[in-house]
């Protein structure tokens, strides 16, 4: 469950997006997705204890995650990048990388994707389009990783206690 209150649709929103990126097991045996760290190709899923700052800002390579060698530091309930967190946090001055500043480093996401009045009104499926190039999960993103059916995350999002238009 998202721990910024926020509306009810952008709350499921961001619920979505969780369980999109982090998949409802992991989802579940970790803090709510907030401290997981990309898995890597060995398939072995990872989690972090200290929301002090990104898990790989102390110069932690990323983990390889497909046999070209490619390495991701993709961390967290929304799977940030290191490269993308020193300009982030200093924007939206985060104190950490909690759940509450991941949330709203999120929103801010959506929100340079002009998906925010989508979200609001229940235009999911818009508002999933205007995102897809920022989480690889989302249906038609593109990145050669597994996506998610569109049924599936409406189904997610109105579990989650969204309303569609």
């Amino acid at each position: 469950m998202a721990r910024i209150v926020t509306t009810p649709n952008l709350n499921a929103y961001l619920d979505t997006l969780r369980f999109s990126e982090i998949g409802a097991t992991l989802l579940a045996r970790s803090d709510d997705g907030y401290n997981v760290i990309v898995t890597g190709i060995d398939g072995k899923a990872e989690t972090f204890s200290s929301y002090q700052d990104h898990p790989f800002a102390g110069g932690r390579p990323g983990k390889v995650f497909n046999s070209r060698g490619q390495r991701s530091t993709a961390s967290g309930g929304y799977q940030f990048l290191i490269k993308d967190w020193g300009h982030y946090r200093t924007a939206l001055k985060l104190p950490d990388f909690g759940p509450v500043s991941q949330d709203k480093w999120a929103i801010q996401l959506i929100r340079e994707r002009g998906a925010l009045a989508d979200i609001n009104a229940g235009r999911i499926e818009l508002a999933l389009k205007k995102c897809r190039n920022i989480w690889a999960s989302l249906p038609g993103a593109g990145y050669g990783q597994p996506e998610h059916k569109l049924e599936t995350l409406l189904k997610k999002y109105v579990s989650y206690g969204g309303a569609l238009a």
